[in-house]
């Protein structure tokens, strides 16, 4: 499946999703390490609300006492609607952006203030930005079937453009600010210039019930020539009420791309375990700095993969059998260093450990073998020195594992496997009852030896030979079993397998596996080393 959108991500966080749409976002966080910052982000803002809920709010009379001592802001610039636009699709495949909003300020006193962006409801990136003063009030406002979308603020630099909107009533009141935009045809594009629609930005959406405030960003890093932006909100539905809320919102980027820094990371490539590192940029800019970089597999380590891609199609026939060795083969983990050794930042490929000081990652597959293009983006922090240090690296590697069993016996003698820190049973091995397709699925629970374990890619072949890939729902756990295991679960659909067969062979075709560097490399970024 392509990336869902941060707004399918956080209701799936939010569980408001059918059950059939959350087993698919779970089988696409596997193989996703973008989605799955996302998803982490949005579960870290959860528990930060269940927190600060719990803290005092301001008293009721609170904005009045301020209103008290405050001029008033311009009257903010009316549209009337206008002829429909056309709609245009968004596509953001292996972008994804990790927004979300908290619910614990006031509104009309974050506005008086300073609006969305100076408050902790967005990341630090967005925050440090508007301190800086790269926050400018638009107020642009579109009314319709007695309810106003208004855009408050914008904030953009080289790497994103954000903006915090509110939806009113006809008294004034904000309403939820959740668009749907999976859910309706509501749509929100970014042109150029040239008047050229940008599919392929990354995009986001980000809302908190009772908050006051939605958050909108763009994704524009590698937009080298955009000069100018408009944002265009054509909306056909809000809270449930069918209209017309058209609205362009015009971004100059000229100036603020002047305030980004760049430098150039020349000959940092190394190699480690047969994949190829190449750091290419570190970008400095307001609200985020980021790190570019390459990562692919050696001719070598690919010629050894080519030629078990080729068995397994001679094995099961399968021509797209590529597909569970290749997409997104290579990663790796890192932290970066202050001057006192401090580490200040990290990154890791899987979707379940801790990202200090990570805002999001944005991930392309390239031409090369296991080739994937990555930038990730940290909150920027005031550091003379920084240096690289490469822990280790990921890759997705062909297996020769199998185990045959008998399905009918697997209730009274569950099978057991262990695989390179990988210990699953097998639970249970039924069809499915509901639904237009019947398929067989197989459950399994069991324990890994670390968070960023893969569970991997099987084949099933039943008793006549027949083959079956399989897809998948998995989980990893930080909570531990009395092994000292981090518990994992992992349910293989064999679509097109409608019966459970008498004999069933489980093969696994790949499994990403982590390799530590036997040392370390370290790269200077900034400063004296």
């Amino acid at each position: 499946m392509n990336c869902p959108t941060a707004d399918k991500l956080s209701q799936f966080v939010d569980q408001l999703l059918p059950e059939h749409e959350i087993a698919e976002i779970k089988t696409h966080l596997q193989s996703c390490t973008s989605c799955g910052v996302v998803v982490n982000a949005f579960q870290e803002e959860q528990r930060f609300i269940e927190e600060t809920l719990q803290t005092p709010t301001l008293p009721d009379n609170f904005t009045d006492l301020v209103l008290d001592q405050l001029e008033p802001y311009e009257k903010p610039v009316k549209h009337r609607r206008t002829k429909i636009w056309k709609q245009a699709a968004l596509t953001a495949a292996g972008i994804v952006l990790a927004v979300g909003i908290g619910a614990t300020v006031n509104p009309a006193f974050a506005q008086l203030i300073g609006g969305l962006f100076s408050t902790n409801q967005v990341d630090k990136g967005l925050q440090i930005a508007a301190e800086s003063g790269l926050t400018k009030r638009v107020d642009l406002e579109v009314e319709d079937q007695g309810l106003t979308l208004q855009v408050e603020d914008v904030i953009a630099d080289s790497s994103r453009v954000s903006l915090s909107y509110k939806v009113l009533n006809k008294d004034g009141k904000t309403l939820d600010t959740h668009l749907k935009m999976a859910q309706s045809d509501n749509s929100i594009t970014a042109i150029d210039q040239n008047g050229n629609v940008l599919d392929g930005l990354g995009f986001g959406t980000g809302w908190r019930q009772e908050s006051g405030y939605g958050f909108i960003q763009f994704s524009i890093r590698g937009q080298d020539n955009l000069e100018r932006l408009t944002i265009r909100f054509n909306l056909v539905e809000l809270n449930g009420v069918k209209g017309n809320w058209q609205l362009d919102v015009p971004v100059d980027l000229l100036e603020n791309r002047k305030l980004t820094k760049m430098a150039d990371l020349k000959d940092a490539t190394a190699v480690h375990h047969g994949v190829e590192i190449d750091l290419k940029q570190l970008h400095f800019a307001p609200s985020s700095m980021e790190l570019y970089f390459e990562t692919a597999f050696t001719k070598e380590e690919w010629l050894e993969t080519e030629e078990a891609i080729h068995k397994f199609e001679e094995k099961f026939g399968i021509s797209s059998m590529d597909n569970l060795v290749f997409g997104r083969s290579t990663a790796i983990k890192y932290h970066i260093e202050n001057a006192e050794g401090k580490v200040i930042y990290s990154a890791a490929h899987s979707t379940h450990s801790k990202t200090p000081g990570m805002l999001q990652v944005e991930s392309k597959e390239l031409s090369t073998p296991g080739g994937t293009g990555w930038i990730h983006s940290f909150v920027p922090k005031n550091e003379d020195q920084l240096t690289f240090v490469l822990d280790g690296v990921y890759k997705k590697e062909p297996t020769d594992f199998s185990l045959t069993f008998k399905p009918k016996d697997i209730n009274e003698h569950p099978v057991s496997f262990d695989y390179k820190g990988t210990h699953l049973t097998i639970k249970s091995v039924k069809k499915t009852l509901f639904g237009k397709d019947h398929y067989v699925v197989i459950k399994m629970e069991g324990g890994t030896d670390s968070l960023d374990a893969d569970l991997g890619n099987y084949i099933a072949v039943d008793g006549n030979g027949n083959s079956y890939p399989t897809k998948f729902v998995s989980s990893i756990q930080d909570l531990k079993d009395k092994n000292g295991r981090h518990r994992a679960t992992l349910e293989l659909h064999l679509e097109g397998l409608e019966e459970v067969p008498e004999e069933l062979t489980l093969y696994l075709v790949s499994m990403s596996s982590y390799y530590p560097v036997e040392e370390q490399w370290r790269v200077p970024l900034i400063g004296e080393n």
